[in-house]
């Protein structure tokens, strides 16, 4: 019987997530999905000194608005909890001693001056000090000193690391679902510690035991971790247990193309890279995106559906992900594709939703008109919107005269004659009683041919006095919405200002 897919997203709780962690999590949801598998959240809180709090509630809320919410975790509690390391921490020493006993780690007490007298004397030498086969055997610890000394040193409360033991002259090959295969030389591994004098394990012996104990099929993780892969790979042979099979992500580039994608880009480009907000920085939530949006454009960083179609819905995309189709080279971040994402998601929504986002907006700045008036003007504006903050600019003249008129327009439009036609335009509009769309432009249309007066002479100041400028859509959709009384006010309060 072949192994349930069971993926888990194992941030750490030092901040809030960065729009990569998020695409990390993303793709180990979309996997999990599409394989009938458990999406886990984990918590690696080991360590304490870079814990801040409200971390951990954020990134659980980043992924509940993504909708891209996890099976385990804190607070959803299956067989494999708890999912925060800092409650398994009596877990790990009992394995650290394991391979202890199986010859595959050790004690050592080397004192941090030491190492770093040892690390400037090879700097000195133009060398680079690395703990390990070669000179393991002439430092402090339990393979150099007799079990007599171990055991007294232990007792007597002095501080030690329990170190890896890497092997020696040995050809790692290694296997990532991106990338293929990996072949590591291991005379270059250094003896990384797993157990700390503190009785905390280091990330990398939690990290195994974890993903072990929780059954985890695959870990699906950033490009960074790539140089621990060996380290992993080997405490898995050394404990005699099954790897999981391993995929590393292409890091998210900046916009420009060069580097990684940092928070200072986003302050400089003026754009998010956090979903949610934190302290000062804006998140994409409150910027005005849709989750569909980020949730759209996250998943195709690195990821190639291998057609031409560019938006996906969350179900869509658990249908069409693959792994096999993650590119290995960066991606790099667009913050104006990321807009495009939002306003072709904008006008999937319904014009009922939208009303009811530009509502909210409407009762701040204290307008009160019908749910079906802002339902009209929202169908005829949201073609040009990229967000619902968009709306109001676009359309502020459906709720107001306007207060002044665009200079380079006044300039352009308004000749001698023009009060003079205006006048005769609130004639016409007088006279009509049924003030729709089509019957306000055939009346008026008929009115500037029998008069034999050009268009260019009467539309654009007609609109420039209902609007206040050159924008918007359809005029004569405009006055039937705005209706007749105000229509032409509007005209005659124009006439008296310009």
């Amino acid at each position: 019987m072949s192994q349930k897919v069971r993926v888990r997203f194992a941030p750490s709780p030092t901040g809030p997530l960065h729009i990569g962690g998020l695409r990390t999590a993303l793709f180990n949801y979309l996997f999990a999905k599409k394989n009938n598998g458990d999406f886990i959240l984990r918590i690696e809180d080991t360590d304490q000194n870079r814990f801040v709090k409200g971390a951990e509630e954020y990134i659980i809320e980043a992924l509940e608005w993504c909708g891209i919410p996890f099976d385990e975790g804190p607070g959803k509690n299956g067989s494999f909890g708890p999912y925060r390391q800092s409650e398994r921490k009596d877990l790990y020493k009992q394995f650290a001693l394991e391979l202890i006993e199986n010859g595959k780690a050790y004690y050592a007490f080397d004192t941090p001056e030491t190492l770093d007298n040892h690390r400037k004397d090879h700097e000195a030498k133009g060398k680079t000090f690395i703990y390990n086969w070669h000179n393991r055997l002439k430092l402090t610890n339990s393979l150099s000193l007799s079990p007599e000394e171990v055991k007294a040193k232990i007792e007597n409360g002095e501080d030690y690391v329990i170190r890896f033991k890497s092997p020696e002259n040995e050809q790692l090959v290694l296997n990532d679902i991106i990338r293929g295969e990996i072949k590591i030389d291991t005379n270059i591994l250094d003896d990384k510690v797993l157990f700390k004098s503190d009785g905390m394990p280091t990330y990398h012996l939690a990290n195994i035991v974890d993903d072990h104990l929780m059954e985890i099929s695959h870990v699906i993780r950033g490009e960074e971790w790539l140089p621990s892969l060996a380290l992993h790979q080997l405490l898995y042979d050394a404990f005699g247990w099954n790897a999981p099979k391993f995929a590393h992500l292409p890091l998210i580039m900046k916009p420009v193309g060069k580097g990684k994608l940092s928070k200072r880009d986003g302050e400089k480009g003026g754009f998010p890279v956090f979903p949610l907000t934190w302290n000062e920085s804006e998140g994409y939530r409150e910027s005005g995106f849709f989750p569909e949006a980020v949730v759209n454009f996250l998943a195709l960083l690195g990821w190639n559906p291998g057609t031409e179609q560019e938006i996906f819905s969350l179900e869509e995309l658990v249908n069409t992900f693959s792994l096999e189709r993650v590119n290995k080279s960066g991606a790099r971040f667009d913050p104006e594709k990321n807009n495009w994402y939002n306003q072709q998601w904008l006008q999937k929504k319904s014009d009922d939703e939208l009303s009811e986002l530009f509502a909210k907006e409407l009762n701040d700045n204290n307008i009160s008109v019908s749910d079906t008036y802002i339902k009209q003007v929202v169908s005829s504006i949201k073609e040009r919107a990229v967000f619902v903050k968009d709306f109001w600019g676009l359309s502020d003249y459906f709720f107001q005269a306007p207060s002044s008129y665009n200079e380079k327009a006044v300039k352009k439009q308004w000749k001698e004659d023009t009060p003079e036609i205006m006048q005769g335009v609130i004639n016409t509009l007088e006279n009509v009683d049924d003030f729709e769309s089509t019957v306000v432009e055939e009346k008026v249309k008929a009115w500037i041919s029998e008069k034999e007066l050009s268009f260019g002479k009467v539309m654009p100041p007609l609109r420039l006095v209902i609007v206040g400028d050159m924008k918007g859509p359809h005029l004569f959709d405009i006055m039937a919405l705005i209706g007749k009384e105000e229509s032409i006010n509007r005209i005659k309060s124009a006439v008296n200002q310009l």
